[in-house]
């Protein structure tokens, strides 16, 4: 709404990288009214193709073109998309939803740095508030287009609770962040190391797995992310179906997302991965997840509390 009017045109990354349904015809840019049309793939980077890219944006001329998404696993190209937008008079969106601890602990570049115009990010996932959101930008004009939709716009008050959460949420960050967020990369580059050790397929293993708290097993041999999730959920273990380059899954989601925040935040560091690794691979290739269920909690009782906190003045 700040940056385009119903029948504008938009290019947005498709879900077999990671790009959120938001963005899309059956989200909010198509309920506004926008055409999205999706981005050219580098499927080697999991990310858009930005030659291919420079060719779609001066064919369409859109008004906004959005990089990040779901599942982000190496740096994305924002400079060579701010230059392509500059090209066309289009902004740049960056959806940091999973990425917004990765940025705020330094680990990750900083989008607006690098030329988006604006950013978008979920206060919970990897910075580990409250549920909730913010648009950011370094763009004071725009900043007051933003302001005037938030409210009146779309709201009329707010939570006081979850602000004041987010507030010690923000506040241990900047202590305690940096921390944080490189055990989140640590921990995820190290259980995906595992888990491929033990015969399961990750995405992109050829370039390390991920630089990111994310990564993604190829779901495609188990029937599916998103049924795989499911099943493995009743052995205690948390994951979700997502989109990835390369041979689909009728009805489901050909990978299947694993991420290191809540792990991280409970205590576990990279010397636990190798167990929950086993715990993983064999609840893919089982169909008895009892056993493993049980394993699971006992394992999870060595680990109590919330790390990475800073004690608050009385």
């Amino acid at each position: 709404m700040a940056t385009c009017k119903a029948g504008d045109t938009i290019i947005a990354p498709p879900a077999t990288i990671g790009g959120h349904v938001t963005h899309h015809a059956d989200g909010a840019a198509g309920l506004y009214g926008l055409k999205t049309i999706s981005a050219p793939v580098n499927e080697d980077g999991y990310t858009v193709d930005i030659d291919a890219l420079r060719k779609l944006a001066h064919e369409v001329k859109p008004k906004l073109i959005t990089i990040g998404g779901s599942l982000n696993l190496f740096f994305h190209p924002i400079k060579e998309v701010r230059a392509i937008a500059d090209e066309v008079g289009a902004l740049v969106l960056f959806d940091a939803a999973h990425l917004c601890g990765m940025i705020a602990g330094k680990v990750w570049p900083q989008p607006l740095a690098e030329g988006a115009h604006l950013m978008t990010f979920s206060t919970y996932k990897s910075l580990g508030g409250p549920a909730g959101g913010l648009i950011v930008t370094n763009d004071p004009k725009l900043a007051h287009i933003l302001d005037g939709i938030a409210y009146p716009g779309l709201t009329a008050n707010f939570d006081a609770a979850k602000t004041a959460a987010l507030g010690v949420t923000l506040q241990d960050w900047k202590s305690v962040g940096p921390a944080y967020a490189q055990m989140m990369v640590k921990t995820a580059h190290k259980l995906a190391t595992e888990i491929a050790a033990r015969g399961v397929e990750i995405f992109a293993a050829d370039r390390g797995f991920t630089k990111s708290h994310q990564f993604a097993i190829l779901a495609k041999p188990f029937g599916g992310g998103q049924s795989t999730s499911k099943k493995i959920a009743h052995a205690g273990l948390l994951s979700c179906g997502i989109g990835l380059p390369g041979p689909t899954v009728d009805g489901d989601n050909n990978g299947l997302r694993i991420g290191t925040p809540e792990v991280a935040r409970i205590g576990m560091k990279e010397k636990d991965m190798p167990q929950l690794a086993d715990f993983i691979a064999r609840a893919l290739t089982t169909t008895d997840m009892a056993p493993i269920a049980k394993e699971v909690k006992e394992f999870r009782k060595q680990f109590s509390g919330v790390h990475y906190t800073v004690d608050l003045p009385e």
